[in-house]
């Protein structure tokens, strides 16, 4: 039987953070009141499209695996807030990379993508399809925020990661998942302006307004990455106290707290990045496996369990059995072009470009 392990890691973080005394400087808020809900201290704040934070991660995710971009079969890109629609944003990433014999696509639901792209990416080294893929999870939030809106603004944060997978005899990287979605919920997390609809019904693209229904959605999700994570365990015949380390959708603190009682992991089991980037969308979990890989909690053999949720609502859960090896092979020296800005005057910036311009950022886009 032929399995698909994970062989590289890396992520790219912006360097602006913007903590929750920052908000309170424009919103109704304070550092206790989003803490206490969230489990929120700050998040990153980009001063570059995801398409230049993804393909630092990708460039580092392939050096970690040794892997030329040359002989690379297949990008999936997870997000939800992709750079162009057409064409997708993985063929920029391909171009970037210099990954000319790859294809390249998109997956979009929501703060499931990268997961949901894992499961598509690793069905087709599995199946011979491709020999190895890159599997990204990128999110820049940041300009399509409501700024406004304290109920969303608090959350969300921006950042990328990926990972290599390559054909392997051994039984290595996701040995079973659990897909699904509760698409009768779907309008209790909405971002309007978001999609061609909105070009004709008052909205201007980019000028986003949010629907969130918190107390549905805490529910919902909860029991989405619960039941997903029952299941997927099930399926890969352990139990959940064989869990070395859960690395769930970091959205919430109370969400992930709920959870891990539900399924019955201990919270010193559980991998929580959500304090110092809040919700990252589809990079939440990418991100949260890097840093642990990089903090030894990760070891060969380790049993990883991976639930998320988003909108849609997608829900899913992976189970992971780690390879052998936990150090990277090489490492690349793309980095971020400099910062000069602090989160806070970025986010004004964004505010300022509401509904007065479509320039977006000026950094520059693949032109091809």
């Amino acid at each position: 039987m032929k399995y698909a392990d994970i062989t590289g890691w890396g992520k790219c973080m912006p360097p602006a953070v913007l903590d929750n005394a920052g908000l309170a400087t424009f919103l109704e808020t304070s550092d206790e009141w989003i803490t206490t809900r969230t489990g929120i201290k700050e998040r990153r704040i980009s001063h570059v499209p995801m398409t230049v934070l993804s393909h630092i991660a990708a460039a580092r995710a392939l050096a970690c695996a040794g892997l030329d971009p040359k002989d690379l079969d297949l990008i999936v890109l997870g997000t939800c807030s992709a750079d162009e629609t057409v064409p997708n944003t993985a063929s920029g990433g391909q171009f970037m990379l210099g990954a000319q014999n790859a294809a390249a696509m998109d997956v979009n639901t929501a703060c499931t993508s990268f997961l949901y792209g894992l499961s598509s990416a690793t069905a087709m080294v599995r199946t011979g399809v491709v020999r190895n893929a890159l599997v990204i999870g990128v999110e820049v939030i940041s300009p399509y925020m409501d700024w406004s809106n304290r109920n969303v603004a608090v959350l969300f944060g921006d950042g990328a990661a990926a990972v290599v997978i390559e054909a392997s005899e051994e039984p290595a990287g996701v040995i079973a998942e659990k897909l699904g979605c509760a698409a009768d919920a779907r309008h209790t997390l909405r971002v309007r302006g978001m999609g061609t609809i909105y070009g004709n019904n008052g909205l201007q693209l980019g000028d986003t307004r949010w629907d969130f229904d918190g107390p549905e959605i805490f529910k919902r999700a909860v029991l989405g990455m619960s039941e997903a994570s029952q299941a997927a365990l099930e399926r890969a015949r352990v139990a959940a106290g064989d869990v070395d380390l859960a690395i769930p959708h970091q959205a919430n603190l109370r969400i992930i707290e709920a959870v891990a009682k539900r399924v019955g992991i201990p919270m010193d089991s559980v991998y929580l990045t959500v304090q110092r980037y809040g919700n990252m969308s589809s990079a939440t979990v990418p991100v949260a496996l890097v840093e642990a890989i990089e903090e030894g909690r990760v070891k060969p053999g380790s049993l990883l369990l991976t639930p998320a949720f988003g909108g849609g609502l997608t829900w899913c859960a992976h189970v992971i059995r780690w390879g052998e090896r936990t150090t990277p092979l090489g490492t690349s020296d793309l980095e971020l072009p400099p910062c000069d800005k602090t989160g806070l005057e970025l986010v004004h910036e964004l505010m300022r470009r509401k509904g007065n311009t479509t320039k977006g950022f000026d950094a520059p886009l693949p032109t091809r």
